[in-house]
């Protein structure tokens, strides 16, 4: 082969592979989110407003814009961050 070939086949390659190391990150990190949304262990009163807003599984909030769920102030918002925080390393 030449090297031009070589090395578009390098690269192709290369491609191929970040790509797969992306879908493979994203697809972990929705099975460890695949749990119910009281792992997190909320507060009643948050737990009920995310269940009300549609968050029933933690990987719910992945993709959730956290200020435009109604009823999540300030702290509830800030306790909710803290939580995801504890919850995800431990996975």
């Amino acid at each position: 082969m030449s090297d031009k070939v070589l090395e578009k086949e390098m690269i192709r390659i290369n491609n191929e592979l970040t790509e797969g190391m992306t879908h493979y990150k994203n697809t972990i990190f929705y099975m460890i989110g695949d749990a119910p949304i009281s792992s997190l262990c909320l507060s009643k009163s948050t737990e009920n407003i995310l269940i009300n807003d549609g968050c029933l599984r933690v990987y719910d909030l992945f993709s959730r814009d956290l200020t435009k769920i109604k009823g999540l102030g300030v702290t509830r918002k800030r306790n909710l961050t803290s939580c995801l925080n504890q919850f995800l390393p431990m996975c």
